[in-house]
């Protein structure tokens, strides 16, 4: 049995949970709603407050997505109750971050500033303190969208292993190269 699929869902108060015909589980909370489709043959059933994931045999497609959707209903039932945060620090000469209504704008040490149109989904704040690395912190109800609106901005200038410029997220170990060694 999966480790991960066999637990059950504690639903926080203020959640609730309804699981469609078609098998689409709707989770509606404080801070939002979200629906997560799930495979047709795995059972969602909600009882005392919990909510359990079965899978019908032991095939090795059922093993795989049993824990999967666990995992996607678990992290819509945290999203919609508490919500998910990624802050980014950009650390650089002149790097800098501001938001502009949905728009987050960069200048990261290229010739232009990008500006990158951010999901409805997805608030940002951009703090910027003097003698400090901005940080642009992201808000979301959506683990998976969060995500990966942070790689996306994470990618426009990837952390060097030299004198670790980059963006990266607040707290991440950078593994560092030593440079060259002057000659005698």
């Amino acid at each position: 049995m999966s480790r991960i699929g066999k637990l059950p869902i504690s639903l926080p108060s203020g959640v609730q949970v309804e699981v469609s015909k078609e098998n689409e589980v709707t989770v509606k909370g404080p801070k939002g709603t979200l629906s997560v489709p799930v495979d047709r043959d795995i059972t969602v059933t909600q009882a005392d407050g919990q909510l359990v994931v079965e899978r019908p045999t032991e095939q090795k497609r059922h093993k795989a997505m049993h824990g999967l959707y666990r995992s996607l209903l678990n992290n819509s039932i945290q999203g919609v109750s508490t919500g998910y945060e990624h802050k980014l620090e950009l650390v650089g000469v002149g790097y800098k971050a501001a938001m502009a209504g949905t728009t987050l704008e960069l200048s990261l040490g290229y010739s232009h500033n990008i500006f990158l149109a951010l999901p409805k989904e997805v608030t940002a704040t951009a703090v910027t303190e003097k003698g400090k690395n901005p940080i642009v912190t992201l808000n979301s109800i959506d683990k998976q969208l969060l995500g990966q609106v942070a790689a996306k901005i994470r990618s426009l200038r990837k952390v060097e292993p030299y004198k670790g410029k980059g963006v990266r997220f607040v707290g991440e170990q950078i593994r560092r190269k030593a440079g060259k060694t002057a000659s005698k």
